[in-house]
């Protein structure tokens, strides 16, 4: 793979913890790394100065943070000034799960690495691309306009890393190529790529919509949830997390770790075998679904937690396929949203004055 220019801290918050890699011209593997706790995207300052400082990571040029949404004004990196922060701020009830700890973790690094620049790269960025007929919902006119509803999509920096990685490997040029990047993990969706641009994906307006996840109901009936308020006494907030938090795996095998829903399968218990059988339908599908988009698939590429080590649903989902007609190339690609968000911060900082 094509070497980074200069070194770059890679910043990635979770809801609980915070990612830190450093990585430079030498080698694709990081130099220097450490995740940090960071509950409710509380960081300690004392933690993180010892972590830049004596561990490393502070001998930085750059600084890369992901940064879930970019709404519609952000399609690709930049690099985070006043206004920039603000924009950041203002996109937070789009991603309130999320947003926050992203914005913390900017917050704090800036503040111990006061001169070196900060670039945001974005989850929604990458698909920013795709057509209209994609990216619209068929609402009222007004709700649109007033609100900005579209889909947006996320795992853009694991999409977007697929969309160079898999040419590579098959030396085969990127113009060349229809690949279907399949995001498995925790969070799940599938990306439609051609020619190294987005073309369709699963997640829309958040990242709930689309395949089954670990604790994510994906895509449900929205007159099921209307009907669960109206006949109900469960609120909105109830609601909310029970779709984000207890549904998914979690909801139908009271486990959302992928690893222990097979084991428990194998093992005759009828809700895990249920459980795989609900993920494999709505996955096969929506693969289906993507090959449609590209008018055929040359690459299926696999990645995430559950893309890269759960064989059984690889094997299972790539068998539900023969239909597509001539076999694509299936490939297991580690992913590596940190060399991604390298990448497009070398790019933008070389090319900015």
């Amino acid at each position: 793979m094509a070497k980074l220019g200069f070194r770059t801290l890679v910043v990635n918050a979770g809801s609980s913890s915070l990612k830190l890699s450093l990585l430079d011209e030498q080698a694709d593997n990081p130099i220097a790394e450490r995740e940090l706790a960071a509950p409710g995207a509380r960081i300690d300052p004392g933690e993180l100065m010892d972590a830049l400082r004596t561990g490393g990571l502070g001998a930085a040029d750059a600084v890369g943070h992901r940064i879930v949404h970019g709404g519609e004004r952000f399609r690709e990196a930049v690099r985070v000034d006043p206004d920039v922060r603000q924009a950041l701020e203002e996109l937070t009830a789009l991603a309130p799960l999320h947003q926050p700890s992203s914005l913390a973790a900017l917050d704090a690094v800036s503040r111990e690495l006061p001169g070196i620049p900060a670039v945001a790269c974005f989850d929604t960025a990458f698909h920013s691309t795709m057509p209209e007929a994609a990216t619209t919902y068929a609402l009222p006119a007004e709700w649109r306009r007033r609100w900005g509803l579209r889909r947006f999509g996320f795992h853009g920096l694991s999409h977007s890393y697929i969309a160079r990685r898999v040419p590579e490997l098959l030396g085969v040029p990127p113009g060349e190529l229809r690949i279907v990047s399949c995001h498995l993990g925790a969070g799940a969706s599938l990306c439609a790529i051609a020619a190294g641009r987005s073309v369709e994906t699963t997640m829309g307006f958040t990242p709930l919509e689309g395949l089954v996840m670990a604790t994510r109901s994906g895509s449900v009936d929205p007159g099921l949830l209307l009907w669960l308020l109206e006949e109900t006494s469960m609120s909105e907030a109830e609601m909310a997390a029970a779709l984000e938090h207890d549904s998914g795996l979690k909801g139908l095998a009271d486990s959302a770790d992928m690893r222990e829903v097979l084991a428990a399968r194998a093992g005759g218990d009828r809700r895990a075998t249920v459980a795989i059988d609900v993920y494999l339908h709505r996955l096969r599908a929506a693969i289906a679904a993507m090959a449609a988009a590209l008018g055929g698939v040359d690459a299926l590429a696999f990645t995430g937690g559950v893309g890269e080590h759960a064989q059984e649903i690889r094997d299972a989902a790539v068998a539900g396929l023969g239909f597509l007609g001539a076999a694509p190339q299936v490939l297991v690609v580690p992913a590596r949203e940190d060399l991604e968000i390298a990448r497009q911060v070398e790019t933008l900082l070389q090319n900015s004055p």
